[in-house]
């Protein structure tokens, strides 16, 4: 276990098409990369973490030409929109990543030498039928038919009939390794998406149109000038690109392949036979993991600019708190299933949860040292009652929250810890230290710092969610940040040191105060 816990881990987000600006299924998709992110480097592993914009393609074309301005101009005005949303939110990531930049030009065309070198490229012409809004090219029998006899994609989207020249990808060529690959557990999580993808698969793989003339705005194909990649090979490239492929860098061999690709359910098919088919042509190793999370709902509805529904995250975390929306969205949503959310369920969840359950309890802990104890610790005889809270705390700690976080089971994890959270207030409702106070001061104290011990334990298990107000309660705790990781968890001296360290327990400041709503004027 200590082998692996130190190893690189490399996780990407999909990079985000920024044609508009970031919703709440953007901020869900970052969020909990991070969250795992966070947890793999509080294991001690080597984490390397990827988010960023995929800036090319007709759609970008069109709108910029629309808007009267040119595609980079309106790139980099909308790729702004999601470093904010990212730095908002906490995110932690090594690079935001963009894929106007000059080395993800280089390394896609690196990529596609490779597969053209493979024999797996040949030009012919396209017919067929392409959606702009998905950037996706559809079969006839995929096709639905919506008002008025216009067809539509399988995602509801118009489709159009494109004729042009064009570079193709023997995808027919891989078919049955990629049904070999698809099969594998674990490699397309959850087992939902991978039915699908093998059932796609089985009714046979047709070769892929993978470039275009008919708009400049994208990476040129090498010795076809007047081709742009089709923006899926462009785009899926900036896993490589963000660890410096072509070249044999440290990060290459370090990191790739990718320990884990976090994506929405609706572009599981760009990931898990595209971006395998052309990594199997250029002969690199494949990724690890793909996992397709679900979509969040607005009240149960998919958000959509007609609906006047789309949610600012930025607001959201503005009115009810970064960890408070963190927290939600881990813990609502069992990951990889559709959820919904709306104001009225945060500020519940996060009332009954984190205010007046977690909060509470630390702040009525900290209130009593600081006023009944001075502040200052010492050491204690326990009884069994409190080893059998500590013990239960250990136990969502050290053991149940881990192992369900290594599981993307964060809702099960989060729910572990929260069981904890509520017998630390049922202990001291019980040993109740206020009367304690007037008839056994020692034992007050013993009671009170087996809660100060079960808070440590609590605020380091729960940092990957809610980093700031646990690195709050931390400080206030008085823990050194060089020992707030899992493995600190097995220090049983920690404690003892602690008492002679001196440290006291200053007057406490409320880690989760309680939420309100909005006023409705305010939330339209």
């Amino acid at each position: 276990m200590a082998d692996q816990n130190t190893s690189p881990f490399y996780i990407t987000t999909a990079i985000s098409y920024p044609n508009g600006r970031p919703h709440i299924g953007h901020a869900y998709e970052a969020i909990s990369a991070d969250v795992i992110a966070r947890f793999q480097r509080l294991r001690g592993r080597r984490v390397r973490f990827q988010t960023g914009t995929d800036e090319h393609g007709l759609k970008m074309a069109r709108k910029a030409e629309e808007q009267g301005r040119t595609a980079r101009n309106l790139a980099d005005e909308m790729s702004g929109y999601f470093r904010e949303m990212c730095a908002g939110l906490n995110i932690s990531h090594d690079r935001f990543i963009r894929t106007v930049e000059d080395d993800h030009h280089a390394a896609s065309q690196a990529i596609w030498q490779r597969m053209e070198a493979a024999g797996d490229l040949y030009l012919d012409r396209y017919e067929g039928w392409y959606s702009v809004r998905d950037e996706a090219y559809y079969d006839e029998s995929e096709l639905s038919e919506g008002e008025g006899g216009a067809k539509l994609s399988p995602q509801g989207t118009p489709v159009e009939w494109t004729v042009e020249e064009s570079w193709f990808f023997r995808l027919s060529k891989y078919q049955d390794r990629l049904i070999e690959l698809l099969k594998k557990p674990g490699f397309l999580e959850p087992a939902s998406r991978r039915n699908e993808m093998i059932a796609f698969a089985e009714q046979g793989l047709r070769d892929l149109s993978v470039s275009r003339t008919s708009f400049d705005w994208g990476v040129k194909v090498p010795g076809s000038d007047n081709h742009v990649m089709y923006v899926w090979v462009d785009a899926l490239t900036n896993y490589l690109t963000g660890l410096g492929f072509p070249s044999d860098t440290d990060d290459m061999r370090d990191f790739w392949p990718a320990d884990l690709h976090i994506i929405g359910k609706d572009i599981v098919r760009f990931h898990t036979i595209y971006w395998p088919a052309f990594l199997m042509s250029a002969d690199l190793p494949l990724p690890k993991q793909v996992f397709g999370h679900g979509f969040l709902l607005n009240r149960g509805e998919k958000e959509s600019k007609s609906l006047g529904n789309v949610t600012d995250p930025l607001e959201l975390a503005e009115n009810f708190g970064v960890d408070a929306l963190r927290y939600f969205l881990m813990r609502e949503v069992a990951y990889g299933q559709d959820g919904s959310y709306s104001p009225e369920a945060i500020v519940t969840r996060a009332n009954a949860e984190l205010a007046n359950s977690f909060g509470n309890l630390a702040q009525r802990t900290l209130s009593m040292i600081a006023k009944n104890m001075d502040g200052e610790l010492e050491s204690f005889e326990s009884i069994d009652a409190d080893a059998d809270i500590q013990g239960l705390v250990s136990d969502a700690c050290k053991v149940e929250l881990p192992r369900e976080f290594e599981k993307l089971a964060f809702s099960v994890g989060i729910e572990a810890w929260l069981r904890a959270v509520y017998a630390c207030n049922q202990y001291v409702d019980e040993q109740a230290p206020w009367t304690l106070k007037k008839t056994d001061p020692d034992r007050m104290k013993a009671v009170l710092q087996t809660l100060f011990i079960a808070l440590r334990d609590l605020a380091i298990a729960i940092q990957p969610v809610v980093p700031e107000k646990a690195a709050n309660l931390l400080d206030q705790l008085g823990i050194p940040e060089n020992e707030r990781s899992f493995a600190s968890l097995e220090d049983l001296e920690w404690f003892e040191r602690h008492v002679k360290s001196g440290f006291t327990v200053g007057k406490p400041t409320p880690i989760f105060p309680r939420l309100e709503l909005p006023e409705p004027a305010e939330a339209e």
